[in-house]
Parts: C-alpha cells; sequence; structure tokens
C-alpha cells in the first residue's frame, strides 16, 4: 500500500501502484474476450450529479482512461439498469429517490429499507457496484459514520486512533445546553449538520465556545468535543487498497479566536477545502508532519472491511501537543478526488484491477 504526501503529477505518473504484500502494474489491460482478439474495452456506467461529473470526469483522467482501454459511459437514471449496458463497472454517487428506484427495488424488506435489485445482479453477476447502497448510505449520518471509528479502538507502535466524543440534538435547542451537561462535554463544541449527503450545506460548521450559545444551534446536528490541532487537516483518500494523505487548512486552535463574538459562535461555510491547500505552507513541521504510514494503512484496511467500501476519504486531526494521538472527524464517500495530485493514474489503475482480480478469480474457477 503506497501512502502519499507531496507527490506531483509526474511522480504518481511514474508509479506503481502498491498494495499490502503486492504490487499492481499500472497500464496492464483488460483480459481479451478470446484467443488472439483484442482486449475488449472496461465499461465504466457512471450515475453522477453535474457538479461531480464536471469534477471527477476531467479530460486527464478521460484521455488516460482512453489509452488504457476504459470507457465511462453515463447512465440514464430514470431508465431500468438491465436495459443499458453492458457495464463491468457502475460508479455512482446519487442520493435521489428516483435513483434508488432505478438500482434498487421498490418493495422492502421486514426492516423497511429498500433492498438491491436483485434481478440485475443475478442477471449481470460480473458488475462490479461502487459501491453497495446500503453501505454508503451508513456514511450520511454523522452520527453512525464515526462509530466504527470508536468501535476500532486502535492503537499501535504508530499512534492511538480515536474519534471525537459527540452528542446528537434532533430538536429543541432550548433542551441542548442540558443535553450537553449530562453527556459530559467540554466547550468549545463543533457543530455539524446530522446529514451528511455532499451537499454545500452538510458542510457547515459552527463553534459554540459558550455555555448560552447552545441555544442558538439549529437541530438536527451532530455536537463534537473540538480538539485543538494547530490549524492543520489531513484528508486522507481511501481508493480501493491506495492511500493518499494532503494537508489542508483547518479551524485555528481555539485560543487565536477573539472571545468577544457576541452570541459566543463561530460560523463557517465549509472549512476543509481545495483553497485552503496547506502543502507548501510554512507550517511547523511537528504540525505538519504526515500521520506514520503503518497507522493509516491499517486505519484503512480496517475502516475498508468494516465499512463494505472501497471509495472515501477520512478528515483527520492531530492532537496539538500529543505526536501520537489523532482523531477522526468525517468521513466522506466519493470524496473530490479530482483535487487530489494523480488521482487519474491511481483511479483508472483501481478499475483495471478490480477486472484483473475477477479475471484470476474465473482462471481459477472459484
Amino acid at each position: 500500500m503506497r501512502v502519499h504526501g507531496e507527490v506531483s503529477d509526474d511522480e504518481a505518473a511514474a508509479a506503481a501502484v502498491t498494495v499490502v504484500g503486492e504490487t499492481v502494474l499500472p497500464s496492464s489491460p483488460p483480459p481479451a474476450s478470446a484467443a488472439g482478439q483484442q482486449p475488449q474495452p472496461l465499461v465504466v456506467g457512471y450515475a453522477l450529479t453535474k457538479k461531480k461529473v464536471k469534477s471527477f470526469l476531467q479530460p486527464k483522467l478521460l484521455a488516460l482512461a482512453r489509452k488504457k482501454g476504459i470507457q465511462f459511459v453515463s447512465i440514464d437514471e430514470t431508465c431500468p439498469l438491465s436495459e443499458q449496458g453492458p457495464f463491468d463497472i457502475i460508479l455512482h454517487k446519487l442520493t435521489s429517490k428516483e435513483w434508488q428506484q432505478v438500482l434498487e427495488v421498490s418493495s422492502e424488506d421486514q426492516s423497511g429499507s429498500l433492498l438491491l435489485c436483485h434481478d440485475y445482479r443475478e442477471e449481470h453477476p460480473e458488475v462490479t457496484v461502487l459501491d453497495p447502497p446500503n453501505a454508503i448510505q451508513h456514511l450520511h449520518n454523522r452520527q453512525s459514520m464515526l462509530q466504527e471509528v470508536a468501535d476500532l479502538n486502535l492503537s499501535n507502535g504508530y499512534g492511538e486512533v480515536c474519534a471525537p466524543r459527540q452528542l446528537v440534538i434532533m430538536k429543541d435547542p432550548s433542551s441542548i445546553p442540558d443535553a450537553v451537561a449530562k453527556a459530559g462535554l467540554t466547550l468549545p463544541l463543533v457543530a455539524k449538520p446530522l446529514v451528511a449527503d455532499g451537499t454545500s450545506k452538510s458542510h457547515e460548521l459552527s463553534l459554540a465556545y459558550v455555555e448560552a450559545s447552545l441555544a442558538l444551534l439549529d437541530p438536527p446536528l451532530v455536537l463534537q468535543e473540538f480538539v485543538n490541532h494547530g490549524g492543520i487537516l489531513f484528508k486522507v483518500y481511501i481508493v480501493g487498497e491506495t492511500i493518499q494523505v494532503v494537508r489542508r487548512f483547518s479551524l485555528p486552535d481555539v485560543n487565536t479566536y477573539d472571545l468577544g463574538n457576541n452570541d459566543g459562535i463561530f460560523r463557517f461555510p465549509r472549512v476543509s477545502c481545495a483553497t485552503n491547500n496547506a502543502e507548501d505552507a510554512d507550517v511547523d513541521p511537528c504540525i505538519a508532519e504526515l500521520p506514520p504510514k503503518p497507522l493509516l494503512e491499517k486505519l484503512g484496511r480496517e475502516l475498508r472491511r468494516r465499512l463494505g467500501l472501497r471509495l472515501f476519504n477520512i478528515d483527520m486531526i492531530r492532537e496539538h501537543g500529543r505526536k501520537d494521538r489523532y482523531y477522526v472527524i468525517d468521513i466522506n464517500y466519493f470524496p473530490g478526488y479530482g483535487k487530489m495530485p494523480g488521482y487519474e493514474h491511481i483511479f483508472t489503475d483501481f478499475l483495471l484491477s478490480l477486472v484483473q482480480s475477477k479475471y484470476k478469480r474465473h482462471l481459477s474457477g472459484s
């Protein structure tokens, strides 16, 4: 597994994708459909928002994909999947009910949740869906997304990974101060919308540092204890078994704020984004140092297994003054990979590795 820090596009282009225990060559073509024939193109059907299409399907990705025999095809989410394709891989990030009706059946199981379209999967077992809708849904709720991190209790010789203590408030802002006191949470608290669906509103944060300000917040929300971290956040991108890390500026330590604010709340429309790039900033090396590779390898491996996902990113901070204590404060499905250096090489290699592993299983008869 490769853990990237400051990587140029040229370096990423030249590198092989290294995973735990093996190296996958980046330019291996899909297998031929029959002996002596040219390799068939790998067809990736995508169902993405217009914004995601623009940020992800950039010309540099499409050009490299063509060279490697990968074809991206837009899925019409208003039509049954069985009438489209054929696809080798389905790549999707839509939350609308209309899309659910395309990918999932309308009948419900005993728990009341929608089921994956069994007819399509039975007829097309060769199609890889990235990723299972029910697993993606798990990350749309900030209460559930960090529970896996908390349950991990991950610690090794390179450090420990925690989730900040948090509290979910569904309604009645006036009850928040009592609920916070009962839970034993310590101010300041970061308030985040409960639903994390990728919209701009889901990224809006508030920092409440006065008890009286808590009643001014707008539920439903999650309150997380704020951890001073030197104003630096690590975005850990996961693409299958490959990891890449970039630095972003984050909320500064609390003692840098002017606490004379009238209502005791600071509001931020979005904290960590590409414009807050801290890769080349003059930052204290103790703060800017990337998390240790073995720690990230273990974290990535465990979260892939527990979440059942292959495309996500982890927002991670290091507690200021503690070299070996890290907190995961957010997990996002199918993040802005277009902002990740060398993403077109990493992503196309990942897509090819999926069909290669399937082909190997087919040859082995498993």
